[in-house]
């Protein structure tokens, strides 16, 4: 097959995997409950089940059913219900009367663990809810060693990508140009940083799995069978399987190059092919299995992230590169050497610092609804922070770009552009490394959901705790009641509504809830008057911890609807 042909393939391909319809959310949700939350049922439950937006793996779902003095009421383990593969059943003992929590934890396709708890009970006598203590499992995808962990497989990965693209290309014309060089220490690099990568994805994988299925990462044999129950396992265990063909095609394809003899063979040329395939492959994968994934247009979101990947490798790897070549070449050949290599690496990083931006500030717009969410939320923090870092980078770039690459071609000034250069190098290489472990945190937290845009409009922040909290809106008093505002708990919501110190009665009172911290759908209960301007619903809303929008649609008898939002913050 042609060097044509394998593009064309490779091109149809990824074509192809961007076109498929997203199949899932950023996150698992849940989105009924048997039996329901809050509800007291007149016979004893056989199970719970649980089903979600999409079919979660077993084998690491928790759900934990106890009674009030915490004793475990689940007969076996959790398995999925052979009707729905979006739900998940547990089988319990036969329960008294009583109140009872259901703790659940999840895993989502995308990688991240998610969590939460709802009571039930079984009457006729129940008795009152009691307040349960709900068990927490840290959020572990953003985890220190799991960080690390990507961090170093995405650091290795495009090191050695951009190593090779340095070696095979902007590098080649050094050795016929200056006679008694040699790219050896550069294929040395690059063979170095590419079995550190095939070593790093793996053990980013053994990581993540471990955690999620609660187990040691050192239990590999009963780890390393659950890696491909995920799609984001699935996903990591391709990155590896293509990124060994990439540093297979690569290697094949230095070891028939020929840089002395100025144009390349035949098999040189299918080679280099094979080899750039191969990478733009492992460089897709992670968008497509991480948050790019499961944003729409999913095909526009999985582009923008590969690119971003594409344009960072060939950066950060062209650093690494330099500073390779600045080392190994005698001193005397240095500033020659350099005067090869420098102008058509300021080139390339050029350019793919300009596709750097472009992309990150378009992944940026698609993952948050709002512009505040920059500031106000942890992803668009991380975002922040990864800006910065890739600024700075960009700053000593630019001294490169304007000083020391017109000084290396100056011969009274070009030992010390050489000197200036390695530092700039340098800086530059810590500068991208830490922007690369920015962007590992990035994917590893949750972007806000597009109702998180609700709450530059919320007219009070409350909670946690009881809530009693008076708002204006239209001429119009509101009193804002929640008791006791506890997630899992059976939560009384009111609304005392007052206009010129007299109560509205009559009135029309729908209340809305929308989880701000992940995406889950939205719940709406009609309220009540159930005193002269007094309006209440008690009901199983508040299913996480976290912040929620609590938006009150009112219509006055006789008059105007208008709306009232606030954000609360649920409590355990």
């Amino acid at each position: 097959m042609t060097v044509g042909r394998r593009g064309a393939v490779a091109v149809a391909a990824v074509a192809l995997a961007l076109l498929v319809p997203a199949a899932a959310s950023a996150h698992a949700y849940l989105v009924k409950t048997v039996p329901a939350a809050s509800v007291i049922l007149s016979s004893r439950p056989r199970s719970v089940q649980l089903t979600y937006d999409e079919a979660v793996e077993p084998r690491f779902a928790i759900v934990s059913v106890t009674d009030v003095h915490a004793h475990q009421e689940t007969t076996g383990s959790v398995t999925r219900s052979p009707s729905n593969p979006d739900t998940l059943v547990v089988p319990l003992k036969r329960v008294g009367a009583g109140w009872y929590l259901v703790y659940w934890r999840a895993i989502s396709v995308d990688g991240h663990p998610v969590q939460g708890a709802f009571t039930f009970a079984v009457g006729p006598n129940a008795g009152p809810a009691p307040q349960f203590t709900i068990p927490h499992i840290a959020g572990t995808a953003t985890s220190t060693p799991l960080v690390v962990a990507k961090w170093l497989a995405f650091l290795t990965t495009m090191a050695a990508i951009g190593l090779f693209v340095l070696r095979i290309a902007i590098a080649r014309p050094l050795v016929h140009r200056v006679s008694g060089t040699s790219l050896r220490p550069l294929t040395v690099a690059f063979g170095v940083v590419a079995v550190l990568g095939l070593v790093a994805i793996p053990a980013y994988v053994e990581e993540a799995v471990a955690i999620d299925s609660l187990r040691s990462f050192w239990d590999v044999s009963a780890v390393v069978p659950l890696w491909r129950l995920t799609a984001f396992g699935r996903g990591y265990v391709d990155l590896e399987l293509c990124f060994a063909l990439f540093a297979a095609a690569a290697a094949l394809a230095i070891w028939v190059d020929r840089p002395e003899r100025g144009r390349r063979s035949v098999a040189a040329l299918l080679a280099l092919g094979g080899a750039l395939i191969a990478a733009a492959a492992a460089l897709v994968l992670p968008g497509a299995v991480g948050h790019a994934g499961q944003t729409s247009p999913r095909g526009v979101a999985v582009l923008l992230d590969w690119l971003h990947l594409v344009s960072g490798s060939l950066w950060i790897g062209g650093l690494i590169g330099l500073l390779v070549v600045w080392g190994s070449l005698p001193v005397a050949k240095r500033v020659a050497g350099l005067v090869v290599c420098v102008p058509r690496f300021s080139n390339v990083a050029f350019v793919s610092v300009l596709v750097l931006l472009a992309t990150g500030v378009g992944a940026s717009v698609l993952h948050l609804p709002v512009l505040d969410a920059l500031w106000l939320t942890t992803y668009g923090k991380v975002i922040l922070l990864k800006a910065g870092l890739l600024l700075a980078a960009m700053l000593l770039a630019s001294v490169n770009l304007l000083r020391t690459k017109p000084g290396l071609s100056s011969v009274e000034v070009s030992e010390a552009s050489a000197r200036l250069l390695r530092r700039l190098v340098s800086g530059e290489v810590l500068l991208v490394s830490a922007a690369i472990l920015a962007a590992a945190v990035l994917s590893s937290v949750a972007p806000p959901p597009p109702a998180f845009a609700e709450e530059g409009s919320a007219l009070a922040h409350v909670g946690p705790g009881k809530v009693a909290s008076t708002v204006v809106r239209g001429g119009y008093r509101l009193q804002v009641l929640v008791e006791p505002n506890q997630a899992a708990a059976p939560d009384t919501f009111g609304l005392r509504l007052t206009r010129g110190g007299k109560p509205v009665q009559g009135a029309d009172v729908t209340l809305t809830f929308a989880m701000l911290d992940m995406q889950m759908p939205t719940q709406e209960y009609q309220l009540a008057e159930t005193a002269p301007g007094v309006y209440t619903r008690k009901a199983p809303a508040l299913v996480m911890v976290g912040h929620w929008a609590l938006n009150f649609t009112i219509t006055p008898k006789g008059g105007l609807p208008f709306s009232a939002l606030v954000v609360d913050r649920a409590g355990s």
